[in-house]
Order: C-alpha cells, then sequence, then structure tokens
C-alpha cells in the first residue's frame, strides 16, 4: 500500500516558499518604513512603486502556494533574520543609506531563494514546475529592484558622504541594466500580469493542467517510488480541489448549470477511487497504473464537462470582478483544506 502521501523533496520546496512567503512581509513592511523616512520625492516614487509590485508579488506567492499543494512552515533561522531586520529598520541609529542597503540584501537573498525553488522543481517534477511558474515574473521583479535599489544607494551614500549629488546618467545605467534583465527573462513579467486577481475559470483550468501532468508523471515511471510520490500530490490536489469547488464553485452555478448534481456525484466517485487506489501498492506496477488509468479517464471526462460547459455558463453568469472573488474564496478553502490534511498526517 502507499506508505505516505509525503515526499521530502516536495516538503522543502514547500518550506522554502513558506520561507519566501514570511520575507515577502518583511520586504513590504521595510519600503513602508523607508518610504515614510524619506524626504527626496523621486526616491519615495521609486520605493512606491516598488512597494506595489512586492503587494502583488504576496498575492502571487499566496497563489503559487496553494497551486503547489504542500503546505510548510518557515524555517526557525528565517524568523530569526525577520527579527533582526525588524530591529534594524527600527534602529534611529542608522542612516537611510544604512537601512536601504540592508534591504537590497534581503532583495537579493529572496531573488536566491525564487532561484533555487526554480531549479529544485526542474529537478522533481513537470507538476512541480506548472504550480510554480509564476514565481519566474517574482523573481525577474525582485531583481529589477535590485538595481533600482542600487541606484538609490548611490545618491543615499554621494549625499551622505559629501553632501553633493551623484552624476545626473545614474538613472540611465539602471534603465539599461533593467532592460537587460528584461532581454534574459523574455515575457515573464506579461506572463504574470493579473497572477494576483485571477479569475475563478484560470485557477480552475491551473488546477487541471497540473492535474494532467501529474497522471502523465505517473504513467511516464516505472519506478515505484516515484510514481508513489506523484499520485502522493495528486491524491492530495484532486480531493483539495474537488472539495473547495463543491464549497465555493457549485453552490454558486446551481441556478445557471442544470448538470451540477452530476459534478458533484462525479467528484463522489472520484474520491472513491482515490481511496482504493491509496490503499494499493505502487510496485505492483501494472495493476496500480491500471486502477490509475481509471481515474485519468474519470477525471478526463470531468474536466471536459467543467471546461465546456460549466465554465462558459460561468463566464456568462458572473463579472470578471465576481469571478475575481470567487477566485479568492477558492484558494482560500483550498489552503484550509491543505492545512487540514498536512495536520491529518503529523
Amino acid at each position: 500500500m502507499v506508505v505516505t502521501l509525503d515526499d521530502t523533496k516536495r516538503i522543502a520546496i514547500g518550506q522554502k516558499l513558506a520561507d519566501m512567503k514570511a520575507m515577502q512581509e518583511l520586504i513590504i513592511s521595510n519600503e513602508q518604513k523607508l518610504i515614510q523616512a524619506c524626504t527626496d520625492q523621486d526616491i519615495r516614487k521609486r520605493l512606491q512603486d516598488m512597494l506595489n509590485d512586492d503587494q502583488k508579488n504576496m498575492g502571487v506567492l499566496d497563489t503559487v502556494i496553494v497551486q503547489y499543494g504542500v503546505k510548510a512552515d518557515p524555517h526557525s533561522s528565517i524568523q530569526k533574520i525577520i527579527e533582526q531586520g525588524q530591529k534594524m529598520m527600527d534602529d534611529s541609529e542608522l542612516s537611510l543609506f544604512e537601512k536601504t542597503a540592508q534591504h537590497e540584501l534581503l532583495k537579493h537573498a529572496q531573488v536566491g531563494s525564487g532561484l533555487v525553488v526554480h531549479k529544485a522543481a526542474q529537478v522533481v517534477g513537470a507538476d512541480v514546475m506548472a504550480a510554480i511558474g509564476p514565481l519566474n515574473a517574482v523573481n525577474f521583479e525582485n531583481r529589477a529592484h535590485q538595481e533600482q535599489l542600487k541606484g538609490i544607494l548611490e545618491i543615499l551614500g554621494t549625499r551622505e558622504l559629501t553632501g553633493q549629488e551623484p552624476d545626473q546618467g545614474l538613472w540611465g545605467r539602471v534603465q539599461d541594466a533593467v532592460a537587460a534583465l528584461s532581454g534574459v527573462v523574455g515575457s515573464a513579467v506579461t506572463q504574470t500580469s493579473g497572477m494576483s486577481d485571477m479569475t475563478i475559470g484560470q485557477i480552475i483550468r491551473m488546477d487541471h493542467t497540473k492535474a494532467r501532468t501529474l497522471f502523465a508523471e505517473i504513467q511516464g515511471s516505472n519506478d515505484p517510488q516515484k510514481i508513489q510520490e506523484f499520485f502522493g500530490q495528486l491524491y492530495k490536489d484532486l480531493l483539495a480541489h474537488a472539495k473547495a469547488e463543491e464549497q465555493v464553485v457549485y453552490p454558486a452555478m446551481r441556478s445557471y448549470y442544470n448538470q451540477t448534481q452530476d459534478l458533484y456525484n462525479e467528484q463522489a466517485q472520484q474520491e472513491q477511487l482515490l481511496n482504493q487506489i491509496k490503499s494499493m501498492n505502487p510496485s505492483a506496477i501494472d495493476d496500480f497504473k491500471a486502477q490509475v488509468q481509471r481515474l485519468m479517464d474519470m477525471t478526463n471526462h470531468h474536466i471536459n464537462q467543467e471546461e465546456n460547459e460549466m465554465l462558459p455558463q460561468l463566464d456568462a453568469n458572473f463579472s470578471s470582478e465576481q469571478q475575481q472573488r470567487m477566485a479568492t474564496e477558492f484558494k482560500s478553502a483550498k489552503s484550509k483544506l491543505q492545512d487540514e490534511m498536512a495536520a491529518s498526517t503529523k
């Protein structure tokens, strides 16, 4: 039988994402304090733009964590870093230059964490890459912020040391550096625009894409350990997705889609089969994959019905703002369900 639904590599990535979220909260707090302390209107405007980006990126991180589906707490060391960062930002003996320099170091660390998650995802599985894809644009924006902060540091440092202004070509150099980054990353930013205010249809389709990827990973492997890992993630993803839909989406759709009860019934059958497969030994590869194929056929039928019938009715009857609110409720419900599943395995 499947001994565990958890995998140490996936838990480690989940913990790193939790670290990033905790650090993002500190970054936002720091920027609010730097804006309050700064009297230079141009620098304040640049810091405000960074803050707007970082508040948006907090929403992107929340989406990535829910789509990833493996909950974890931040490392204890991260809490120590956060406490030190808060003390430094509140230290009246430190200059604005020194506080901004510390903030740039936090941005650098956040970029490093994002890149590590991306590289680890490449090793662990295509489904992880699908879930954390929006993180690429967060990484890009943090790198762009680093270049902006370097420019701000040049200005603050020159003023602090000499009482004079640096050369006027500074922001041109910063803009060139950001443009060079954009050329490397490509369309990462435009791909992620709107990630923090996605509609429920977009979120559901993302879940469907990840489920299809996990099915393909299971069917493409003959390693029982990898099959167990992929199925463990699929099990948790499908259950959280189904129960969140039943709490948030299906009740809203009953008046507009007369096949809604069929969707409830299909998901009940899906849960039964999931639990049957969970009790099987993945080392009996042929039998295990045969049951996974049954589950995949059932899930694909359900996905096609939602995408071809239910979601068009949702688009026709709910405004973009209503769909965004539904997406927020759906992600919140999924997150709570993921927490409950994680707690039940401890």
